[in-house]
């Protein structure tokens, strides 16, 4: 017992670092987009959300292709793999920075994103298996503490670096000549070589001690087959209609997850913030983030359900979205951040909900999940061409619907096809 006991710390220790690097690199995005915007001179507010769209693009991309590699490499082997071609990724931002190429920039974050989902599609499952299923949003709610701590730092250590003193900046622009603009622009671009440097570094370190760490080995539900009610085997992926309504929630998810973070910088700038201002606010949202997960840790399953959590952050959320759309801007921008707190513990709860039952299916239902990560590609992008008709804070309506199909899967749509499965678990 006191070896399982270890066996599991050591586990939740070691893939609780991952998710810090996970929240590190996915939440500088808020910093990169008004950076890059600038630095790399785009003309257009929708090229800007590119950067989301190249780095969540890569877990549709790849998602499937990163389960077929986990089969081959295991679970260890696999995570150092993602690890690397994350480095991949960081190593890209030199010559991006260099010459100023925002096509080179986009390629780094996709690259990244592509080692982001190996790791993401070898990890999740690997945390919900390391205990029982009742409980599994507490343990991957203790990762989103991790994951959210880190999204709390990045922005205000590279917003410090790339943003710093930003609209004194823009307006020396202005009366710069054209030589001088472009020495100037490429020295706000050389300010990323180095961090990203070192963030290359740590992931190299990174992917070498997960290789020669004694993490656990946990039983792959892959060879567990659940019979039906009826004795009869599940032989499709199509016959669990709860893993697609789960995939379908968890792509607008991402939606109401990355919109509000990274877009609260320039929408920060549009009410008139300065950008000093504008840029810790990603920081705001992420404690809203951590708040939500302690509650998590505490409440679930002690005191209430993952799928009663689930509905209650729901309602929250869509409520939230009203009071953004419809208070002042300078308050707005204070119920955009908390929209976190209702986010908080929707992907600790998906996530679970929708692979229980699965059995040998399993991995490949995670890798779907994974790829249903591309909500937060092209939601982004959705939300900002609708700013160039309605304005930032009208955009944010397209929030409400997300959190009404959230809602529905929370309250009914998970045990879709495997009622009986609930039951069983119940008895």
């Amino acid at each position: 017992m006191a070896q399982n006991k270890n066996s599991y710390r050591t586990g939740i220790f070691i893939i609780g670092i991952l998710f810090f690097i996970f929240g590190f690199v996915t939440w500088l995005n808020s910093t990169l987009i008004p950076y890059l915007q600038i630095a790399c001179e785009l003309k257009h507010e929708w090229q800007s959300y590119l950067v989301t769209f190249a780095f969540y693009i890569a877990y549709f991309v790849t998602a499937l292709p990163s389960s077929w590699v986990l089969r081959k490499t295991g679970y260890k082997n696999g995570m150092m793999l993602g690890l690397f071609v994350m480095a991949v990724g960081a190593l890209l931002f030199i010559p991006a920075a260099m010459t100023r190429t925002y096509g080179l920039f986009l390629l780094g974050l996709f690259v990244m994103g592509t080692g982001l989902s190996v790791l993401q599609t070898a990890s999740n499952p690997y945390v919900i298996e390391l205990g029982p299923p009742e409980s599994a949003a507490q343990r991957v709610s203790i990762m989103g503490v991790c994951n959210k701590g880190a999204g709390a730092i990045s922005p205000l250590i590279l917003g410090a670096i790339f943003l710093n003193d930003m609209d004194t900046f823009q307006a020396s622009l202005l009366t710069m000549s054209d030589v001088e603009r472009e020495a100037a622009l490429d020295a706000l671009a050389a300010k990323c070589i180095v961090p990203y440097v070192i963030i290359m570094a740590a992931l190299v370190g990174l992917g070498l001690f997960v290789r020669f760490s004694s993490l656990p080995q946990i039983d792959d539900p892959e060879d567990e087959t659940p019979a039906t009610a009826a004795g009869k085997q599940h032989r499709s992926i199509f016959s669990y209609p709860h893993l697609w309504l789960g995939i379908v929630t968890l792509f607008f998810y991402m939606g109401v997850e990355v919109i509000p973070v990274d877009t609260i910088i320039r929408y920060g700038n549009e009410i008139g913030l300065s950008m000093d201002a504008a840029r810790v606010f990603p920081t705001y949202s992420m404690i809203a983030f951590i708040i939500g997960y302690f509650v998590g840790i505490i409440c679930i399953p002690k005191y209430i359900s993952q799928q009663r959590a689930l509905a209650v952050c729901a309602i929250l959320g869509a409520i939230l979205t009203l009071f953004v759309v419809f208070t002042p801007a300078d308050a707005s921008i204070w119920f955009l951040a908390l929209l976190s707190l209702a986010n908080s513990l929707m992907w600790p709860a998906i996530f679970p909900l929708a692979i229980f039952g699965l059995g040998h299916h399993t991995k490949t239902g995670s890798a779907l999940l994974i790829m249903a990560i591309a909500g937060g590609a092209v939601l982004p992008m959705v939300f900002g061409s609708l700013t160039s008709s309605f304005g930032y804070q009208a955009s944010y309506w397209m929030l409400f619907p997300f959190y009404l199909i959230i809602l529905y899967f929370a309250v009914s749509g998970h045990k879709v096809g495997i009622k009986h499965l609930y039951e069983q678990h119940k008895a």
